[in-house]
C-alpha cells in the first residue's frame, strides 16, 4: 500500500502486497484495487447465485437419466461406489476451487490459474479443451430433453424437438447476466427441492407402500435391498469402471462455480458459502440419491435408458413401476428443467472460457468484447451455434448411442480439467511458501490442503488411465480403431493441443515457482470488503465519489 501508515489501526488486511499503487486511503476506509476485473464481464451476482449456480449446473442428463444406463451396466452396488468415488473426487476439487476462485476471481477460472500456476501450454489446451465440452455437454442436454419429452409423445419430429430445446438455451442466456443467474437459481430450487421428495418416496415404495407394491415382481410386497442381495455387481470390476464416465460426466459442471466467482461481487463471502455446500449436494442428489434408485429399480428393467421403454429415467421407473403415475409426470417434467438448465450453464460457462483464452493471447482478441450488459457474444454465439448444431446427431442416432459418445468425451476432459486444477493449487501453495509468504496471508484456506488436492490429482490421472483400457477393450463389445476414437479422443484432442502449444511457446516444462507472479492477475481484499461492496460506503457518499466494483 502506498503508506502503511495512513491505514486505520485495527483493519489491517490478509494478503496484501507491501506496496501497490492502485491502493487508496478515503477517509478512514481502506479502499482495494481488482487487479483480477480487467475484462468487460460485470460483477452482478451475489452469494445466493454463486452457490445456486453451483448446485444446479452438475445436477442433469447425467444424474437422471446416465443413471439407468449404469445401473444396468454394473448393478446397484457398482453405481453406488461409482458416485462415491466420483463424490470424493469432486469433494476434493471443490476445496482447490475455493481457495484460488477467492485470490484468482477470472473469467475463465482454472484455464487462467493453469496458465499461471502450471505452464502456458497445459493452460492452451485445458481452455479450448474445455470449451469443447462445453459444447459437447450442450448437445447432450438437448438430446436428454427429447428423450425425456419422449415420456410423453413421440409426435413430434425429432429435428423439431432439437430447434425448440436449443433455442430455450440460446434464450436463457441472451439476457443480462443476472436474468440467467435468477433463472438458474430457479431451477436449483426445483431440483433441490424435489430431491426430498424422491428420497422420502422412494424409502416408502421400497417398503411396499405404493398402490402397486414397490416393484411388479413383488406385488404389494416389499423390496429393500432385493436388487443388492441377487445382482449387486454386473459384469465385475469392467462393469464398475464402465460406469465412471457417466459418474463424472453426472458431477461435471461443479467447476463452473470457479467461472461464475469473476462476476460475483464479492468472492470471498460468496465462493466459501458454495464449497461448503459441496458436501449437502453429494449426499442428497448423488449418494442417497442412487441408492434409492437401486432399492427400487431394477438393473433388467427394459425400460431403462436404452432399453425398449419410454420410461428412460430410473426414477421414472420406480414412481412407473409402483403405480404413483402423478409422481412420475411430476419427476419427468422436473427431469426436463434440469437438462434444460445444465445446457444453459453450459453455454455460459464455454464464453467465459473463451474470455478468458483471449486475455491469455491463446485465441483471438475480439473474444473478449462485451456490451453494455456485459454479454460476451463473440464467445457466446459460436458456443451456442456450434452445441446446437451437433445435438442434430440425434437425428440419426439413438439417444443412448449419442449419451455414450458425448459423456464419454466430456467425462475425459473434466477428469482433465480436475487434475489440473488440484495440480494448479499445489503449484499455487509451493509458489507461494517459495517466495516467503505464509498460509495466515491467504484470505481464505482450505483446512483439506494438501492431502485433497493430492487425492483428487491421483484418481484424475488414474481414471484417465482406467479409461484408456475400457477404450481399447470395450464392455460388451469387440475392440476397433472406432471404439478407441469414440471413447478416447478427448484425451487425443488434449494430447495434440498440449504438443502444438509446447511448440509454439518454446517454453520449460514448468514454471519455476519463485518465477510466478502471485499478484499480477489478484483480486486484494480489506475488511470493509463484504457482500453488496459495489454500494457506495460511507467516505465515498460524504464525498460524491463515484463506486468501485
Amino acid at each position: 500500500m502506498s503508506d502503511p501508515s495512513l491505514q486505520k489501526p485495527g483493519s489491517e488486511t490478509k494478503g496484501l502486497p507491501s506496496k501497490s499503487p492502485e491502493d487508496t486511503i478515503i477517509g478512514e476506509v481502506y479502499e482495494v484495487v481488482d487487479h483480477g476485473a480487467d475484462s468487460g464481464l460485470k460483477r452482478q451476482l451475489g452469494s445466493r447465485h454463486i452457490s445456486m449456480i453451483g448446485l444446479a449446473s452438475s445436477i442433469g442428463m447425467g444424474l437422471w437419466l446416465g443413471s439407468g444406463t449404469s445401473l444396468k451396466n454394473a448393478g446397484p452396488a457398482g453405481i453406488f461406489l461409482g458416485y462415491l468415488l466420483s463424490g470424493t473426487i469432486i469433494w476434493s476439487v471443490s476445496h482447490s476451487i475455493g481457495e484460488m476462485a477467492i485470490m484468482y476471481p477470472l473469467p475463465s477460472a482454472f484455464v487462467q490459474w493453469t496458465n499461471t500456476f502450471v505452464d502456458e501450454s497445459a493452460g492452451f489446451a485445458l481452455g479450448w479443451a474445455y470449451w469443447f465440452s462445453y459444447w459437447i455437454t450442450i448437445a447432450n442436454e438437448v438430446q436428454g430433453a427429447i428423450t425425456v419429452l419422449g415420456f410423453w409423445t413421440s409426435a413430434v419430429p425429432t429435428a423439431a424437438l432439437i430447434t425448440i430445446f436449443w433455442l430455450v438455451i440460446v434464450l436463457m442466456n441472451v439476457g443480462a447476466v443476472k436474468w440467467f443467474a435468477e433463472i438458474e437459481v430457479v431451477a436449483a430450487a426445483i431440483k433441490f427441492g424435489f430431491i426430498f421428495v424422491v428420497i422420502i418416496s422412494g424409502i416408502v415404495l421400497s417398503a411396499g407402500g405404493g398402490p402397486l407394491g414397490g416393484y411388479p415382481a413383488r406385488p404389494h410386497g416389499t423390496v429393500g435391498f432385493q436388487f443388492w442381495n441377487e445382482m449387486a455387481f454386473i459384469n465385475g470390476f469392467k462393469g464398475f469402471i464402465s460406469v465412471m464416465p457417466t459418474c463424472i460426466f453426472a458431477l461435471s459442471g461443479s467447476e463452473n462455480a470457479g467461472l461464475v466467482a469473476a462476476e460475483t461481487s464479492n468472492p470471498r463471502r460468496s465462493v466459501p458459502k458454495a464449497v461448503k455446500s459441496m458436501w449437502v449436494r453429494l449426499s442428497l442428489f448423488y449418494i442417497l440419491g442412487s441408492l434409492i434408485v437401486t432399492i427400487n429399480v431394477s438393473p433388467k428393467d427394459e425400460n431403462l435408458f436404452g432399453g425398449s421403454g419410454t420410461n428412460a429415467s430410473p426414477f421414472v421407473i420406480m414412481y412407473r413401476n409402483a403405480g404413483v403415475t402423478p409422481l412420475a409426470h411430476i419427476m419427468n417434467a422436473v427431469i426436463l428443467v434440469s437438462v434444460l438448465s445444465t445446457g444453459g450453464i453450459s453455454g455460459y460457462a464455454g464464453s467465459r472460457v473463451l474470455v478468458g483464452l483471449s486475455q491469455l493471447r491463446m485465441g483471438p482478441e475480439v473474444l473478449q468484447r462485451t456490451d453494455s450488459w456485459g454479454r460476451p457474444w463473440w464467445g457466446l454465439a459460436p458456443t451456442l451455434i456450434i452445441g446446437g448444431g451437433l445435438a442434430y446427431l440425434n437425428v440419426s442416432n439413438s439417444g443412448a448411442t449419442v449419451f455414450g459418445w458425448f459423456s464419454n468425451l466430456t467425462s475425459l476432459f473434466t477428469l482433465f480439467g480436475w487434475g489440473m486444477i488440484c495440480l494448479s493449487h499445489i503449484r499455487m501453495r509451493a509458489a507461494w511458501k517459495a517466495q516467503g509468504r505464509t498460509v495466515e496471508e491467504l484470505p481464505w484456506k482450505s483446512w483439506a490442503f494438501p492431502w485433497a488436492a493430492y487425492w483428487g490429482l491421483f484418481w484424475c490421472v488414474a481414471l484417465i488411465i482406467i479409461e484408456f483400457y475400457l477404450a481399447v477393450s470395450p464392455l460388451g463389445d469387440s475392440p476397433s480403431a472406432k471404439n478407441f476414437f469414440a471413447n478416447y479422443l478427448s484425451v487425443v484432442a488434449i494430447v495434440v493441443l498440449y504438443i502444438g502449444a509446447k511448440i509454439y511457446y518454446r517454453g520449460r516444462r514448468w514454471k519455476a515457482l519463485e518465477d510466478i507472479n502471485l499478484d499480477s492477475s489478484r483480486r486484494f481484499y480489506a475488511p470493509r470488503d463484504e457482500e453488496g461492496s459495489a454500494k457506495k460506503s460511507f467516505a465515498r457518499k460524504w464525498f460524491k465519489l463515484p463506486t468501485k466494483n
